[in-house]
């Protein structure tokens, strides 16, 4: 058990320390500063400019940043869809595969395009390479840059301190940046870059990399098969590094040939976190206040360390199945004990519990273990984590935008209860730009919570669902709140991948959950991001005032506590209801652990 906490206390050591390196870098690239990849990548960055004929220095207002934002995700929702739909004449398809259904195309074109990455495919059974590194792995990219260049463009209307406001202000004071400025120097010098050494690295660990074909083998029992091959490590770099999480295989970061040793874990985890790890210190010095992203990045990381040691203890325990069995993994030689159902051998409880809060806290789904085999109040986590809305550091970009409309509310409920007007770095917080914040927060549970109680209520929707009680209602709920947030894991079970059959009610359900997860994932994705460019662009036309003797200061610790109630109170005022249908009344209606 000591272990695994030294595991963890080095993992979160290792973060910290990049934090500094990578924040600080992102704070000088989008401030406009000179950065060390400059002077090789600055003809590049040039020469898109002029390919995209678009000027980078005109600055653009949130209404025409949002379109920006939608006509480039549109585009790029048309050109994946139809490489999905043309695989038969494609190059790199070794294996000959076809176009999988349309409404499966559907599902995955709107996940992939929305940081989602949720999978109702197998990838080394359904996708050509062609697919895989045209389509799939270019919109990791794209998306994640797209999350990014949000989340700068609200820091930028927060740090901006010239603001004229009202109908009279310039377009130098509405502008809260260039999306295609923004988006450029997010590919160019911070995930290209980075992913290109990961891959790298990943191939020293052994993670595959070839074009070749499936190959055949023979097993230690005479059964024979064809192992599938590819090209996985670019992939996998940016899958972890955009906190995308779809895997090249259909078993995710549990296969080998994507995450073959514990050190490879490590530097996965490591990844995904990375990028919402700096952020925080992006933002404190691109709001010349490094306490302000003390603040937040604290706020952040008790949720965290939370989530990871009730997974870790919980899994340490045996599940109902396993005690009533008289079955424990103390039977195996040199085990410690605890629940290693559906878990890998090599990476153990510590390194499957720390992998299932990393990617539940963050909009990457990737797994290495099954969700669907830890205990009931370890499966909890998971859910408790994505009913926080992607807050506790969350997706590249999106989880540092979301926690900054929380920071808002907070300042707003604390303005109130000390009966003073509510000012965030200087700006007044007012009744518009908290509509708009309530509307960003209150969006994704929303579509979740529908979502789901279509799936559930519905002859169609029923038809996807494979368990019953709890667990079957688990798995609905699950899916739904991991799509609304972008996630892209899920617990097994659920499924949207049986090819149509007319008159049968099971293949339209499946089409039911095909079509509702891609409009779910779409909507939450894309309307939030909406009500965040317009509480920027409130908030770049405020006239930012001196701090004074009545103003709360939002870098203290007790903000923080503050922070922390208005996150676990709006994510258990929303799902707490959902959640004790699932996962809480399975684990009381048994052992605890």
């Amino acid at each position: 058990m000591a272990q695994g906490y030294l595991q963890f206390a080095v993992f979160f050591g290792a973060l910290v320390i990049a934090m500094p390196l990578l924040g600080g870098y992102m704070a000088r690239l989008f401030t406009g500063q000179r950065v060390f990849l400059s002077p090789l990548l600055g003809p590049v960055e040039r020469s898109t400019y002029r390919l995209l004929r678009t000027d980078p220095g005109a600055g653009q207002d949130w209404k025409a940043y949002a379109r920006s934002v939608l006509v480039f995700s549109f585009v790029g929702w048309l050109a994946l869809y139809l490489i999905l739909r043309t695989q038969t004449i494609q190059p790199f398809n070794p294996e000959g595969f076809h176009s999988g259904a349309w409404d499966v195309s559907f599902n995955t074109v709107s996940s992939f395009v929305t940081n989602t990455n949720w999978q109702f495919y197998g990838g080394e059974t359904t996708m050509s390479y062609f697919s895989q590194m045209t389509g799939l792995a270019v919109q990791n990219f794209l998306s994640a840059a797209v999350g990014i260049a949000i989340a700068i463009a609200l820091i930028r209307a927060i740090a901006k301190r010239r603001g004229g406001g009202g109908v009279g202000a310039d377009a130098a004071d509405r502008s809260i940046g260039n999306f295609w400025q923004d988006l450029t120097r997010a590919l160019l010098y911070v995930l290209l870059p980075i992913s290109i050494v990961a891959a790298l690295v990943l191939v020293s660990q052994g993670t595959l990399q070839t074009l070749a074909g499936s190959v055949g083998f023979h097993g230690i029992s005479r059964a024979s098969g064809e192992l599938a091959l590819g090209p996985v490590a670019s992939q996998e770099a940016i899958k972890e590094l955009g906190t995308n999480g779809g895997g090249f295989f259909n078993v995710n970061s549990a296969m080998p040939f994507e995450n073959p040793t514990t050190l490879s874990n490590f530097i996965e985890l490591w990844l995904i976190l990375l990028i919402p790890v700096s952020l925080t210190w992006t933002y404190g010095r691109m709001v010349r206040s490094r306490r302000q992203g003390y603040a937040i990045f604290s706020a952040m990381a008790v949720l965290f360390v939370i989530g990871v040691v009730v997974v870790y203890v919980a899994e340490l325990h045996v599940t109902p199945a396993q005690h009533l069995a008289g079955v424990t993994s103390h039977h195996i030689a040199g085990s410690t004990g605890g629940n290693m159902e559906g878990k890998e051998q090599r990476f153990g409880i510590a390194d499957s519990a720390l992998w299932t809060a990393v990617t539940t806290v963050t909009s990457c789904g990737a797994v290495n273990a099954a969700l669907q085999s830890l205990t009931a109040i370890g499966g909890l986590v998971p859910f408790a984590n994505l009913s926080l809305s992607e807050t506790i550091f969350g997706g590249v970009g999106t989880g540092m935008y979301s926690m900054l409309l929380y920071v808002l509310l907070a300042v707003f409920l604390g303005g109130l209860m000390v009966g003073r007007t509510p000012e965030y770095l200087g700006k007044k917080i007012e009744a518009r730009e908290i509509k708009l914040v309530t509307l960003g927060t209150l969006f994704t549970p929303l579509v979740a919570l529908v979502g789901a109680a279509l799936a559930t209520a519905s002859a169609y929707g029923k038809a996807s669902i494979y368990a019953e009680g709890p667990q079957g209602y688990s798995e609905t709920m699950y899916a739904y709140m991991s799509q609304a947030n972008n996630n892209g894991s899920a617990f097994a079970g659920y499924t949207g991948y049986v090819q149509p059959n007319p008159g049968n009610l099971g293949a339209h359900g499946v089409t039911f959950a095909d079509l509702a997860g891609g409009v779910v994932m779409v909507l939450a994705r894309f309307a939030p991001i909406l009500f965040v460019l317009a509480v920027a662009g409130v908030l770049v036309k405020k006239k930012a005032s001196p701090a004074g003797l009545g103003t709360m200061r939002t870098d203290t610790p007790t903000f923080v506590v503050l922070l922390l109630g208005v996150v676990v109170i709006v994510g258990a005022l929303t799902f707490l209801p959902a959640l004790l249908l699932g996962p809480v009344v399975q684990g009381l209606t048994t052992r605890l652990f």
